[in-house]
């Protein structure tokens, strides 16, 4: 009997220590800094017990860095741009493909998902699938700077020392759209894409004096907004609706040439290890709470259909301030990044950044 005893105490036992082995699966997500809100990883990890959810924060050229540096492992779902997944995978084999039959597709909005996976598919193969999209533009006080509407405004005379922009790529770009060139089917040539970028560097380094502080965040530019130090800049619009909400005058402007369009995927690491968690969390967060909530911390759009309709009230009202239809059909789409050409725009960087002492 007490054989019998001691053997039922040590499968007692055992049956615990595989139930906690189960209860202790990890899902390891590699994303922006709102993609994960505490009320959403909360709700899911109710809803599903044995998972744990482990958020990395990082950005674009974080989330390739630290794929590459492990061939893809360390994380289980990751959320790179659309529109650089397909040179970084080809480049460092850092992501699988996804199993399509295990997302509700049929949640996301069908332009965006085919948009996605025009950009990602290789061998035949979807690499990723649409979460949120958002913009990249110009943000002014209507009632400073109400004819803003080109990139090319931020160095507008009459508006010397009281615009703000950021030295990344975005300002590159839209500088070449402002001088008529399309940037993106330049990168099949890259001897002309040279050619765009040196122009750009020329007009920017000419701008500086218009250029209060060059942001570097989105505090610092808020802070610079808010107080009406400057008038004008290049942002983000989840920046601009934010502030939108302290301030009406202070709106998302889509330039001329249209607002650069940006969407944030969810895509597999190569070496992850919870598949079929990550499928789960990708599920839970099209549901239309949790597309509200990601919304209200990330100040984007979710590519579900009824995204706009989705948005908190505070963000819908910013929305339709900034962009009319019209506005919305002239999206320019970032477009994939091939090999060389984050180099050829980090050099034309450091030039701005020397000549303006940045």
């Amino acid at each position: 009997m007490k054989f019998i005893n001691k053997l039922a105490g040590a499968l007692f036992i055992m049956t615990l220590l595989v139930t906690a082995g189960a209860q202790a699966e990890t899902l390891r997500l590699l994303t922006w800094g709102s993609y994960a809100p505490e009320d959403v990883v909360q709700r899911f990890e109710a809803k599903y017990p044995d998972i744990k959810v482990e958020v990395t924060f990082s950005n674009n050229e974080e989330m390739i860095a630290k794929l590459r540096a492990t061939g893809g492992a360390g994380y289980d779902l990751a959320q790179p741009s659309h529109d650089r997944i397909h040179a970084a995978h080809l480049e460092y084999n850092i992501y699988k493909p996804m199993d399509l039959s295990k997302i509700n597709t049929d949640a996301m909005e069908p332009s965006l998902l085919a948009g996605v996976k025009a950009n990602t598919t290789i061998d035949g193969e979807v690499y990723a699938v649409p979460h949120q999209w958002g913009t990249s533009g110009l943000m002014a006080d209507i009632t400073k700077a109400p004819e803003l509407k080109s990139w090319a405004d931020l160095c507008d005379p009459m508006y010397k020392g009281k615009t703000s922009m950021r030295l990344k790529r975005t300002i590159l770009l839209g500088t070449a759209f402002a001088m008529g060139e399309d940037p993106f089917a330049a990168y099949a040539d890259l001897d002309k894409y040279q050619m765009i970028l040196d122009s750009a560097v020329e007009k920017l380094i000419a701008c500086k004096d218009n250029i209060k502080a060059y942001w570097k965040g989105g505090d610092d530019l808020s802070a610079m907004m808010l107080s009406g130090e400057i008038i004008a800049s290049e942002t983000w619009d989840s920046t601009a609706y934010r502030l939108y909400g302290q301030n009406p005058n202070i709106v998302f402007v889509p330039p001329e040439t249209g607002a650069l369009a940006w969407i944030d995927t969810f895509a597999l690491p190569r070496k992850g290890e919870a598949d079929e968690a990550a499928y789960k969390w990708i599920n839970f967060v099209l549901e239309s709470e949790n597309v509200t909530a990601m919304s209200a911390s990330s100040g984007a759009v979710g590519a579900v259909k009824g995204g706009l309709d989705l948005l908190p009230p505070d963000k819908k009202a910013a929305v339709n301030a900034a962009f009319t239809a019209e506005d919305i059909e002239n999206l320019q789409f970032f477009a994939n990044i091939p090999p060389g050409i984050e180099d050829m725009e980090g050099k034309a960087l450091e030039k701005i950044k020397a000549a303006t002492g940045n």
